[in-house]
């Protein structure tokens, strides 16, 4: 949870035995443990009132589904964990350089598993236009 190794809480409990002192040590850490266990209380009633205000069609609700790292992990893996087969082949790094860079993107397409590739002509650069030079200017907005 804190990503605290052994070697740091030595240190850290060293730390506070130094500043607290060996009488007042034993106070804090049983205020610390009750402030703990008043807090996950606190975090667990909120828990049940909210399934409990918002219904029986709410029952399977998950709050963990709420965390944005899991969200883009499914969107990104799916329910089951394994990648999903539109995005096996791209590579973000790639996508992201050749977007800063004003390239146009590659000709090919990620291929889902099992399918044949087809090899596709990289498009010209005749085909595309140029970006216009300056500042944009709308006729329409004026």
């Amino acid at each position: 949870m804190f990503n605290i190794g052994p070697m740091e809480f030595v240190v850290l409990a060293a730390v506070a035995l130094i500043v607290m002192g060996p009488d007042k040590l034993p106070q804090l850490t049983k205020d610390a443990a009750r402030m703990l266990r008043t807090l996950r209380d606190l975090a667990q009633g909120a828990r049940t009132q909210l399934n409990s205000e918002l219904g029986p069609e709410f029952a399977d609700f998950d709050l963990a589904s709420l965390n944005p790292r899991t969200a883009i992990k499914n969107a990104l893996l799916g329910e089951d964990g394994v990648p999903r087969p539109d995005l096996t082949g791209l590579n973000p790094k790639e996508a992201l350089s050749r977007a800063w860079h004003g390239e146009p993107e590659s000709a090919t397409k990620p291929v889902s598993p099992g399918a044949p590739a087809a090899s596709q002509p990289a498009p010209s650069a005749a085909a595309e236009p140029a970006p216009p030079a300056g500042t944009p200017y709308d006729t329409d907005a004026t």
